[in-house]
């Protein structure tokens, strides 16, 4: 399995100016494939969902396909497949779809590894519906969750468990199938954000053991929106307040108003561009070419993510790496010895390298384990080439003033 990054770089206009983007976490660049989408939707001919006018046949199919990619993106039924404008708008909804259910002395179990996204709509949901809230916590020697504070939190009156396939931060990837096991054993639905997950790993949200998995398209190429995949049996149980003439099936019910159409042809491109991201990969069908082409692209950002660990090794005590979990994605969060990281990233970007500094909305992670803020974040994609990894420590090593002799080692 194998990437060609010539040929795939070639594909993204913003790469043609020499910039190197290290803050994919935050959102990836955009392809021309998923722009093009974009416009021939969007300038049609297009119009309501239908299916007398050519225009209504064009809405219609941006919606079938849409649905269609994202059941093989996620290993989901394509009826259980739902568009919202972003994963924490998506989260908000399903926190007062679920809350609903709650009655007092009920409890959710949070995560201390996760992004806000995952928290608050949580804990605001559980304050009105007067739910306790239990937490998991992180291990600060590890940057794992604790196991052992799960299973003390879990209890029979465990409603639902949110928490995180991979932290944005720190990129630390709990075993959630283990906690989605216990968690139902206990009774308790599960609740997983995958925004970071999804951009580096073939998403299969039955083996995961998630009960509703979300993600957002433009953290791996494709534009700004945010999709939910759960079993349709699940989400035909649940009841959300709609609009009294808008369709009552699923997963039409949760999706609120007029669906954006060139968004979601835009979403579709980026599922059939990762697909073929490994050119020699093989498969009869879309999911076979994704689980290749996601293959391909583990292997190399392991290999940039290696060298950029080495080199960041080689700075010393200079810089103190956070992303120690035992199994993490290629996103690396650092602190800078006796340095303001913003400063940092204004001596990167003045050097065409883009490796922002902040908490990046991480707010649990970054009070449970003491980090300090703003910290750097450096998250590989897969238009990354070995060429900008060293141009990042080059200036990395230039901030700091370890040139020369202390440099890092090049191989």
């Amino acid at each position: 399995m194998a990437i060609d990054l010539t040929a795939l770089r070639a594909h993204f206009p913003s790469l043609d100016g020499g910039l190197a983007f290290f803050d994919g976490p935050g959102g990836t660049q955009t392809p021309r494939p998923v722009a093009d989408a974009i416009a021939a939707t969007l300038t049609g001919p297009l119009s309501n969902r239908g299916t007398v006018s050519p225009s209504e046949l064009n809405a219609e199919r941006a919606v079938t396909e849409f649905r269609a990619a994202y059941a093989d993106l996620l290993g989901v039924p394509a009826g259980g497949v739902v568009h919202g404008r972003s994963a924490t708008q998506l989260t908000y909804d399903f926190s007062r779809h679920l809350a609903k259910d709650w009655r007092a002395g009920d409890e959710i179990v949070l995560s201390r590894l996760d992004h806000d996204c995952n928290v608050r709509p949580w804990v605001q949901a559980a304050e009105r519906a007067g739910v306790s809230m239990r937490w998991i916590e992180v291990d600060a020697g590890t940057a794992e969750l604790d196991l052992g504070s799960f299973e003390r939190a879990l209890s029979s009156r465990t409603r639902l468990v949110a928490v995180t396939a991979a932290s944005n931060v720190l990129g630390t990837k709990p075993p959630l199938r283990r906690i989605a096991d216990l968690a139902h054993e206990a009774g308790a639905l599960v609740y997983v954000d995958g925004v970071h997950y999804a951009a580096h790993h073939l998403v299969d949200v039955p083996a995961l053991g998630a009960d509703l998995f979300v993600c957002s398209p433009y953290k791996f190429l494709g534009p700004h929106c945010g999709v939910l995949g759960g079993a349709p049996e699940l989400l035909a149980s649940l009841r959300p307040d709609k609009l009294l003439p808008s369709p009552d099936t699923v997963p039409e019910r949760f999706e609120f108003g007029t669906l954006p159409y060139e968004i979601l042809a835009g979403a579709t491109a980026a599922v059939d561009f990762l697909a073929a991201l490994d050119p020699g990969g093989q498969g009869a069908t879309r999911r076979e070419r994704l689980t290749h082409s996601l293959g391909a692209l583990h292997e190399h950002e392991l290999v940039l993510r290696t060298r950029l660990e080495d080199g960041l090794r080689a700075l010393g005590d200079a810089v103190t790496v956070h992303s120690v979990a035992a199994d993490r994605t290629p996103t690396l969060l650092m602190s800078l010895e006796g340095r303001d990281a913003r400063e940092a990233q204004y001596h990167l970007a003045a050097r065409d390298v883009l490796a922002p500094a902040g908490s990046f909305y991480a707010y649990e992670p970054f009070t449970a384990l003491k980090l300090q803020d703003p910290a750097l974040r450096v998250g590989l994609a897969p238009y990354n080439t070995t060429e900008e990894v060293e141009r990042l420590l080059d200036g990395l090593a230039s901030f700091l003033g370890l040139t020369g002799a202390t440099a890092p080692t090049r191989t």
